[in-house]
């Protein structure tokens, strides 16, 4: 039987954040059922809404803090993308810190046979109170009339420099009693909202719209480089060269 938990939620997070935090990883929890209220009955998680889970976000910090030493310690075995094989390795081994319980983990990359994600991040982070989601329904006085305009989500200390990396969910732990912390409102002006939506739908590119708030800290030069690089050629500027990668196909 599932357990009800009193302070577990709290026992939880501290764990994850102990494991996760110096890594450069945010975690925060939500309840499943905050979550599928909001969303057609094809994207909901299959699990009781009372079900404790996490959504976990990268940070600036992340990229010299685990992605570096990820590539340095295990160059032989990177197969397929640095980050998201980082991402995977930490988040699998979070599930040592609880040798008691259930934990199933979600990736952002994850797809299911319908070909739609396993599920949807930014409404996960909203829930959450990670990070809040700006859609077209934010705008009071929409201008775009026909065209598709597609939400975003700021983080109120990195505002676009971060990335939703995955959920942590914990079946047999049930949080009944687990308070929402609504995500903060940070581009809260009419204004701002729209020249948020209009950068990241017509010139997401140029990263313009990660600014869209005085943030605390984002991508170094580094990283920036790294992520405007196409996949096939990231390998290069971790220092893993074609000989090392050819290795690792056979």
């Amino acid at each position: 039987m599932p357990r009800a938990a009193g302070g577990m939620e709290g026992r939880v997070a501290e764990r994850l954040r102990g494991a996760l935090g110096p890594l450069g990883f945010e975690v925060h929890a939500f309840k499943v059922g905050w979550y599928n209220a909001i969303l057609q009955p094809g994207f909901h998680l299959p699990y009781s809404d009372d079900t404790l889970a996490f959504v976990v976000l990268s940070t600036p910090s992340m990229f010299d803090k685990a992605l570096k030493p990820f590539v340095n310690k295990e160059r032989l075995k990177i197969i397929r993308d640095p980050v998201d094989q980082c991402v995977s390795h930490h988040l699998s081994r979070v599930k040592e810190k609880f040798p008691d319980q259930k934990v199933d983990v979600i990736f952002d990359y994850e797809i299911l046979p319908s070909r739609k994600p396993k599920f949807l991040a930014q409404t996960a982070a909203h829930v959450a109170g990670a990070a809040y989601y700006y859609q077209r329904k934010d705008v009071k006085l929409d201008p775009w009339e026909k065209k598709k305009i597609y939400g975003v989500c700021i983080h109120p200390k990195y505002g676009g420099w971060f990335a939703i990396r995955g959920l942590l969910l914990f079946p047999d732990i049930q949080v009944p009693f687990l308070e929402q912390s609504a995500p903060v409102d940070c581009v809260s002006t009419e204004e701002k909202r729209i020249e948020l939506l209009e950068l990241f739908n017509f010139h997401w590119q140029d990263g313009r719209y990660r600014d869209i708030i005085e943030v605390k800290e984002r991508y170094s030069e580094e990283q920036k480089a790294y992520f405007a690089t196409p996949p096939a050629e990231r390998f290069q500027l971790l220092g893993l060269t074609q000989e090392a990668q050819r290795g690792t196909f056979h």
